[in-house]
């Protein structure tokens, strides 16, 4: 038992704020404007299902309208509270404003084990939801806008527009109330992997600079540095997989919910995934070491440590046995206020949640644009741009020609240069500069401020103050 009292998440959260705030010049009324919860709602709703009526909770709470309209994901999980919600609301208001995404925070959730239900009861229970929160408008496309969270996705959030839709009939922005929507009902390439392509392109940045890279103990490139991933599901998964396949890192452990498996060799992410899907877990799996206490291989020698499922798994129980120099939060709120002490003080870098798994968001934002323009990204430009680049081909064939052997053209280059953006590109292309441009703000107040000791802290104080201005500018 441990003599000091592990911060609630909520109290977590709470904490970094006010570490923030205090080197912070705020008048006091606004510094308590931008912290409180602005509303939750409790909704509590009847579904009869199996010959029964089977009573469900739900929350949406609003944490900021400096800018509307307010944006945060649905999570299904027994473990949802009103607490957790509104500290996850909060998260997102800090988060949208450290990428200049233009929305206030916003977080829900139902307290459902999806897996106790099957495909068509999770469809009546998630449509009377959505139909709760969008009667309250609490879905819309100018007020709040969902997104996919732990226990859901896409499959979820074609039911929550739909049910809107029937609700709006008349309304031709009705596919803009959520995001993270199937390609064909209106969703975005790149969606799907955007949160997890967001946590490479973060480290991708992070390792642009020797100095942070120097900070956490490190040398060299992403290539061939270990791994540790806790959660395989869709954030988890990406990332590993994005990381492996073009980045050269290996991949030396997996943990899930049943265990964890370890390889010094490395790990094909692809095929555990497939193992998961089809069993469940990770026990059984022919390779690597299985243990069933997953939470171990925290605790192992590696690079980099990549949390991507639950809050406070690196809490002050573990914080001391945590060997990885460099953690980066894929999940929100993985590390405990009291971990983030002791780590710092180890001198761990941590690449905190409200930046980290900011694609998520970023991406939302993009496909809600592209729901209210009614037009798919690429296609004015892109046979334009690839008319012009097939001018400049043109003329180096006629160069080739001329100079023979003596120079030539690579075999692919033609095919790579012509073919222009289309939607995907474009979708990672603006999620490569928004992940550039936030990190690059973060790093400054690191560095150039004595009394900011942590990436934490630096990226809490770019926010903030991106949300002052906003409250200022409205006249408070």
């Amino acid at each position: 038992m441990n003599a000091v009292k592990e911060p609630s998440f909520r109290e977590s959260v709470d904490l970094m704020f006010n570490r923030a705030v205090a080197l912070m010049d705020l008048p006091p009324g606004l510094e308590e404007k931008i912290r409180v919860c602005n509303a939750t709602y409790t909704v509590r709703f009847g579904v009869r299902l199996r010959g029964q009526i089977h009573t469900f909770v739900g929350y949406r709470s609003v944490h900021s309208e400096h800018m509307e309209p307010v944006k945060g994901g649905i999570r299904y999980s027994l473990a949802v509270n009103q607490d957790e919600v509104e500290a996850l609301a909060a998260l997102m208001t800090y988060k949208c404003a450290l990428v200049e995404a233009p929305f206030g925070g916003s977080k829900g959730g139902l307290c459902v084990d999806p897996r106790e239900w099957d495909e068509h009861e999770m469809e009546q229970i998630t449509r009377r939801f959505a139909y709760e929160l969008a009667k309250r408008d609490l879905i819309h496309p100018s007020q709040n806008v969902p997104a996919p969270d732990m226990g859901t996705g896409e499959r979820e959030m074609a039911w929550i527009a739909d049910q809107y839709r029937r609700m709006n009939t008349t309304d031709i922005n009705a596919r803009a109330c959520v995001t993270g929507k199937p390609v064909n009902a209106g969703g975005i390439a790149g969606r799907t992997e955007a949160t997890g392509r967001g946590v490479q392109y973060a480290l991708q940045e992070f390792f642009r600079h020797k100095e942070d890279v120097k900070a956490a103990g490190m040398k060299g490139t992403l290539d061939g540095k270990r791994v540790i991933v806790q959660g395989l599901g869709n954030v988890g998964y990406h990332a590993a997989k994005f990381l492996a396949d073009q980045d050269g890192c290996k991949i030396t452990a997996v943990i899930e919910r049943d265990g964890g498996l370890m390889s010094e060799d490395g790990l094909d992410v692809d095929d555990v995934r497939a193992w998961i899907a089809k069993h469940g877990g990770v026990d059984g799996y022919p390779s690597g070491r299985y243990v069933r206490d997953g939470s171990k291989y925290l605790e192992n020698e590696c690079d980099i440590l990549i949390p991507a499922a639950l809050e406070g798994v690196i809490n002050i129980s573990n914080a001391e046995r945590i060997k990885a120099p460099l953690i980066i939060e894929a999940a929100n709120g993985p590390v405990t206020a009291g971990a983030n002490e002791i780590l710092r003080e180890k001198g761990c870098v941590i690449i905190p949640d409200m930046y980290a798994n900011a694609g998520g968001v970023t991406v939302s934002y993009f496909e809600w644009v592209k729901n209210l323009s009614h037009i798919r990204f690429g296609r004015m430009g892109r046979r334009q741009e690839e008319a012009r680049h097939e001018l400049i081909v043109g003329e180096l064939e006629k160069l080739d020609e001329h100079l023979g052997d003596a120079w030539g053209m690579s075999p692919d280059f033609k095919q790579k240069y012509l073919r222009g953006a289309g939607e995907l590109e474009l979708v990672r292309s603006g999620l490569d500069d928004t992940m550039r441009n936030a990190y690059q703000q973060i790093r400054e107040v690191w560095h150039e401020r004595e009394d900011v000791q942590d990436l934490r802290t630096a990226a809490y104080l770019v926010s903030i103050d991106k949300v002052a201005a906003s409250y200022r500018a409205l006249g408070l």
